[in-house]
């Protein structure tokens, strides 16, 4: 390696939490690469040998030791004298637990442990980790890596000691995922820091599906003045050498990949394809099965399942029933045509006239209500799931966002799956993605070209038929109005008054409010599903079952000065809070 010319592979890969074999052997491959594309040393993500995030896992002593070994296996080899490594695994230390990044180079290991813990949203590192000490670089062939893991770069700290110890240039693993703006607020970052240091940086970006968390990748490279020379493409496993110079002023990248990233709706809905392939894949599912009831939020998770997948993997059913329209008969026919997947037509009068004569001798005397139209939804989840029990796939569940919100899904019902790829995504967002799915389809996917969501499905009124000519509408208020108003409480923690203030009636945002808070029990049993905004319904938004409280719509509390100075407080300026 001449000491002016360095050479990083980038390893943006898919690493399966648990999966620590595996992981050896992807970064076993991935150096194997990096040294035919001549790189002197190659880079992979936070806690890769794990897996990310692997949450209390990490705290089983035999899974700690099983990293280790796996990282002195890896270190061995490089004592072949081929590309070093920079690689994340959990670190115990004199009884500690460390978020650790490791440099492997002829045999040797060097370790720097992470600072800054997140523990906010969907992150609680601090349950976990022990914060390590302020760093200093380390010495690779006589230069020296600044190593910040992922939270160090979100304040000033830890980037600050390593230029004022040295460091020439810095390279940040990340675990970093996918919301909806996020790769504009990496990159303000990671330009602040560089602003800051003086310093080039390279940020690399895992990707994959966790869980509800998909991580996107979209790694990137700014040198010192701030320009963006390297980006790989998200959504992608890729091995990409980049090329850097050491001049008067410094290390600079001079070669790297650029490529354009999906942004906004393209982003999201790619997000969800990969999350929802990902825990098919990885929880090793043959395949899926969805109702398909000629709706357009079954549409979108049947196309996003076909995109995920592939036609032969999924598996639509549809499951009328007497209030089931012939309209809603020729959709989904229409929208299992064009996806190309098997399609059964699954008649559920047998199942619900059943059960309501075996329960008319308790129901004697009471009107017909809701609990004989959530009897069509239970009888519809039981036989999904039943073919699920029998060959092998996992129901894919079709509730967005805005029912999931209010409460509009029947337990035992419509929630019955494994996962649902539109959970984060409220109702016009389904609509958005719809129409966006019929014109493009991202990267990678296994779907038919052109439209696959039937123009009749997107046009018409939305309905649960579960009673003759019933609209969402007749106890929700229209959808744009509805969006925007949970928006307020879930997103941004709006006082009711605020939300009144953008132009929503009063008694609406309060009912609303209402409803949010009483299906809290529905949420906690419902199925995963892919995070795309700032606060998703489960590791984002965690609020109790039982919960009495109910904002009464007043304007915003001013402090009362008198008895904050009797509670020994300083007096502060008055202002709303």
């Amino acid at each position: 390696m001449a000491q002016n010319i360095l050479k990083i592979a980038l390893a943006q890969l898919n690493p399966i939490v648990g999966d620590v074999a595996g992981n050896e052997e992807k970064a076993r491959s991935a150096r194997a690469e990096a040294a035919r594309l001549g790189a002197d040393i190659v880079m992979f993500t936070e806690l890769f040998l794990a897996g990310y995030p692997a949450e209390d896992l990490v705290l089983k002593p035999a899974f700690q030791d099983s990293c280790r070994v796996a990282l002195e296996r890896l270190a061995r080899e490089t004592a072949d004298g081929g590309p070093a490594m920079l690689i994340g695994l959990p670190w115990r230390d004199n009884g500690n637990l460390y978020n650790a990044y490791a440099l492997l180079d002829q045999g040797t290991i060097t370790a720097r442990f992470k600072v800054d813990l997140p523990n906010y949203g969907v992150f609680d590192e601090k349950r976990i980790f022990e914060p390590g000490p302020l760093p200093g670089p380390v010495n690779f062939r006589g230069i020296r890596l600044g190593l910040p893991i992922c939270e160090d770069i979100w304040s000033g700290d830890v980037v600050e000691c390593l230029a004022e110890t040295g460091a020439e240039m810095l390279l940040v693993p990340n675990g970093s995922p996918y919301w909806r703006g996020k790769t504009e607020e990496r990159f303000n970052i990671a330009a602040s820091r560089v602003t800051e240091s003086g310093l080039p940086m390279v940020y690399l970006n895992e990707i994959g599906g966790q869980d509800e968390l998909v991580f996107d990748g979209a790694s990137f490279i700014l040198n010192a003045d701030c320009s963006l020379v390297g980006q790989l493409p998200a959504n992608e496993e890729i091995v990409a050498l980049t090329v850097w110079e050491k001049g008067p002023d410094g290390w600079a990248c001079r070669e790297a990949p650029i490529v354009t990233v999906e942004e906004e709706d393209e982003a999201d809905y790619a997000a969800c394809v990969l999350g929802l392939r990902d825990y098919v894949d990885k929880n090793r599912f043959p395949g899926v099965v969805l109702g398909l009831s000629g709706g357009i939020d079954s549409a979108l998770c049947a196309a996003m399942a076909v995109d995920a997948l592939g036609p032969d993997r999924v598996h639509c059913i549809m499951l009328p029933y007497r209030y089931t329209s012939s309209e809603s008969f020729q959709d989904a026919e229409a929208c299992a045509k064009a996806l190309g997947v098997r399609y059964d037509t699954v008649p559920i009068a047998p199942a619900v006239e059943g059960f309501e004569a075996l329960l008319q001798p308790l129901f004697a005397g009471k009107q017909r209500d809701i609990t004989e139209e959530n009897l069509q939804s239970r009888a519809r989840g039981t036989i999904l799931m039943s073919i699920s029990n029998k060959f092998g796939p996992m129901v894919v569940t079709t509730g967005n966002k805005s029912e999931m919100s209010v409460g509009y899904a029947t337990l035992y019902g419509d929630m019955n799956g494994g996962f649902n790829p539109i959970k984060d995504l409220y109702k016009m967002e389904v609509y958005r993605l719809s129409a966006l799915r019929n014109r493009w389809k991202p990267k990678g996917a296994l779907g038919p070209d052109g439209i696959v969501i039937p123009e009749n499905i997107l046009t018409k009124a939305p309905s649960a038929e579960l009673r003759e000519n019933q609209k969402d509408q007749d106890s929700l208020p229209p959808y744009p109005v509805l969006d925007d108003i949970l928006r307020g409480l879930v997103e941004d923690e709006l006082r009711v008054s605020e939300i009144v203030a953008k132009g929503h009636d009063l008694e609406t945002v309060k009912k609303v409010e209402r409803l949010l808070y009483l299906a809290e029990y529905k949420r906690r049993q419902s199925a995963p599903g892919v995070k795309v905004t700032r606060k998703n319904f489960g590791r984002d938004r965690r609020y109790p079952i039982i919960n009495r409280f109910r904002d009464q719509g007043l304007t915003a509390h001013k402090p009362d000065e008198a008895l904050e100075r009797a509670a020994g407080k300083p007096r502060q300026a008055s202002v709303d809070i």
